[in-house]
C-alpha cells in the first residue's frame, strides 16, 4: 500500500466520559476505541519494551480515561491517560492496526492478564 492509498484520518472524536475514541477515515472506515484498550496497547517503549521479550502487561486500566489528544507532526496523536501515561505515539497505520487485530490483541492481553494473576481493574 502506498502512502496515497493509505486511510487517512478525517476525524477524531472523544467520547464525553472521555472513555472511548472514534477515529475516522478518508476511507468510510470509522473505529471506535476504548481507552483502555488504547492505554494496555500504548505503543510506548514503557509497554512495548524495546524486543517483543521485553513486553509488559498492563493492569489495573479498566477506569483509564483520555485526558487530551495532541498532533504529532501529520502522521500521529500523542494520548495523554488520566494515569499520566503519555509516552505513546499513536500513528494512523497503528490505529488501523490496531482495528484490524482487535480480537487478537485485545483477547491476548486478557489472557496474559489471566496467567500473571492481573486484574484489569486496580
Amino acid at each position: 500500500m502506498t502512502d496515497s492509498t493509505k486511510p487517512w484520518p478525517t476525524e477524531l472524536r472523544l467520547s464525553k466520559d472521555k472513555k472511548q475514541l472514534t477515529v475516522s477515515f478518508d476511507s468510510g472506515e470509522s473505529h471506535e476505541y476504548a481507552a483502555e484498550y488504547l492505554r494496555v496497547c500504548s505503543p510506548s517503549a514503557e509497554v512495548q519494551g524495546h524486543s517483543p521479550s521485553q513486553r509488559k502487561t498492563v493492569p489495573g486500566k479498566r477506569d483509564v480515561g483520555i485526558m487530551k489528544i495532541e498532533p504529532v507532526g501529520n502522521y500521529a496523536v500523542r494520548i495523554h491517560f488520566d494515569d499520566l501515561h503519555s509516552s505513546g505515539i499513536f500513528s494512523w497505520d497503528y490505529f488501523i492496526k490496531l482495528a484490524g487485530e482487535r480480537e487478537a490483541l485485545w483477547g491476548g492481553y486478557l489472557k496474559e492478564l489471566e496467567e500473571k494473576g492481573l486484574s484489569r481493574d486496580r
